[in-house]
């Protein structure tokens, strides 16, 4: 299978030069969460990224068998490997060891790409997850096939994490002659959480704590070696040192941490400052001790942020339009009489191809444990369908093939989704809590039927594992399958609803008619005040009535 971009590491310089993709992660430790799972998060945002489910099934390899690997960016093969004599069962972005891993790409120093590596990070991901019966055991194979064959791409972010822990994992090469990576994991605390977003995040090492932080051996010596660095190791910050602070490191990148952050912890509005791009403030911690215990919705729901309740709501200024859009087509910056501004880059945004929440629980069979929450374009308006990990056939919705970035389909979860979401962008503040309804309709109904859905599965399992897969590859399947046809009938009703910027008239949840039969007269709603005195701002003395 030819794999597509999901975040480019092309472009090494500030984070807000990086409009066309870049991702963003959440992580909560089992602690941290309602029920003891951990989780993670990902929005796989790109411009020219397709959403599907990618599957690789488990194999057995004969000895002396070659693994190809192919640039998952652009498809340019960079070379061979040699394969392992067993692979695991791999759906998205997580294995049949409940074992997960995502990613976000920061660049950092240009001089550091190796030209010459075999490794990218997309496939380092993919190759992990399916060689790895744990997050460590993946950062040990991650980091050993940087250091056999040479790593391709920029700095990146990873997070890695399975049943009963998650780290977060930074890396970047060493440039042209030197094959390897420096690089750095740190454990989350089981009661905390964490984010990243485009931007490096960890600070200081530490290096007695064998326990929860792996790092390479020349991580601080390289950097002294290269002249990013001359202090203690002690003091040494990794972040500073391969991915300093610019204006658009802080306010396209560190926001959308904090704008996760904030919500469980009201003290982080202490870095405000440090967000909006000063990077003479002290940086946020990597990872905090939350208020409350979060939900797998919680995390959902964090994916959707436009920066609510902030200063920086995108939803608040002229650039939202009459109808509150939170979003911004690209490019992120634009320049009025000789001064640059920027746009918000909010989590939720408009250019995502899948976005998803891996969800592990040690208390069930890894094949009943681990449920991928994988939804299509704009988390804003994604619904997130639960795919077990154990799963042996993709939903026809999200089926390889069906469909394509040149090729629309009905039955495409991704088109249908963002047929919706592109007549939302129009007609926002009106839509969403259309969309909103069938959203939490759909999501609500996932979460109920849930632990039902355990239950029979642990049951069947108990008796003959491959049952319980069948019973569960059924279940998720037709779920997916089922979402995508409620979501086409969503953008039929909304068309017909605010055709030509009307509303038309409802009652009993249909449209109404008349005594004989035709359609009531539509609504309509115009705009609001403050978009009128926009209007009169720019155009009134042409526009008044005399």
């Amino acid at each position: 299978m030819k794999l597509k971009a999901v975040c480019l590491a092309v472009v090494m310089t500030a984070c807000i030069t990086v409009d066309s993709r870049a991702c963003t992660g959440l992580l909560v430790g089992p602690k941290a969460s309602v029920d003891g799972s951990v989780m993670i998060s990902y929005s796989a945002d790109s411009h020219s990224l397709y959403g599907e489910l990618y599957r690789w099934p488990a194999a057995t390899w004969p000895k002396g068998a070659m693994l190809d690997v192919v640039e998952w960016d652009t498809g340019k093969p960079l070379g061979q490997i040699p394969q392992v004599e067993r692979t695991y069962s791999v759906v998205g972005n997580m294995n049949e060891y409940q074992v997960a891993i995502t990613e976000s790409t920061w660049g950092g120093r240009t001089e550091l790409h190796d030209p010459e590596g075999i490794i990218d990070y997309g496939s380092l991901i993919y190759i992990a997850l399916q060689r790895s019966k744990s997050a460590r055991e993946a950062i040990d194979v991650m980091t050993g096939l940087v250091r056999d064959y040479g790593y391709y791409s920029s700095g990146e972010t990873f997070s890695i994490a399975d049943k009963n822990e998650v780290w977060i994992m930074e890396l970047i090469g060493k440039g042209p002659g030197r094959k390897g990576a420096v690089w750095v994991a740190i454990r989350i605390p089981d009661d905390c959480i964490s984010a990243h977003a485009n931007q490096a995040r960890i600070q200081q090492i530490l290096f007695k704590d064998k326990e929860n932080c792996l790092y390479s051996e020349d991580v601080v010596s390289f950097a002294r070696e290269m002249g990013y660095y001359e202090g203690k190791d002690a003091d040494f910050s990794f972040a500073k040192a391969y991915n300093p602070y610019d204006f658009g490191g802080l306010r396209a990148c560190e926001a959308r941490v904090w704008s996760f952050l904030r919500k469980y912890d009201p003290t982080m509005d202490q870095y405000t400052d440090f967000i909006k791009g000063d990077a003479t403030k002290d940086p946020m911690p990597l990872y905090i001790k939350p208020n409350r215990k979060l939900s797998v919705q919680d995390v959902q729901n964090g994916m959707r942020d436009h920066y609510e309740g902030t200063d920086l709501c995108m939803m608040q200024d002229i650039g939202a339009g009459p109808y509150k859009v939170p979003y911004r087509w690209r490019p992120m910056t634009f320049e009025v009489d000789g001064q640059e501004y920027t746009h918000e880059r909010a989590i939720a945004t408009q250019q995502t191809g899948f976005v998803i929440v891996p969800q592990m629980r040690n208390w069930l069979p890894d094949e009943i444990g681990g449920i991928l929450w994988f939804g299509v374009d704009d988390a804003d308006m994604a619904v997130f369908c639960p795919l077990y990990s154990s799963i042996t056939a993709s939903p026809e919705c999200y089926r390889v093939g069906n469909g394509d970035m040149l090729t629309f389909s009905w039955t495409s979860a991704f088109w249908m989704h963002n047929w919706v979401a592109n007549m939302a962008y129009h007609k926002y503040s009106f839509m969403i809590e259309d969309i909103r309804k069938v959203q939490q309709e759909l999501e609500n109904s996932y979460q109920q039927a849930i632990p039902a859905i355990d239950k029979a599965a642990l049951e069947l399992y108990q008796k003959d594992p491959a049952e319980a897969r069948k019973f569960l590859t059924w279940y998720s399947t037709t779920t997916a399958d089922q979402a995508t046809g409620r979501w086409k009938k969503l953008g039929e009703y909304l068309l017909i609803k605010y055709i030509d910027g009307n509303v038309k008239k409802e009652e009993n949840g249909a449209f109404k008619r008349n005594a004989y039969g035709m359609p009531e007269y539509p609504d309509f709603p115009g705009y609001d005040e403050d978009y009128f005195r926009s209007i009169v701002k720019d155009a009134g003395e042409r526009l008044k009535v005399k």
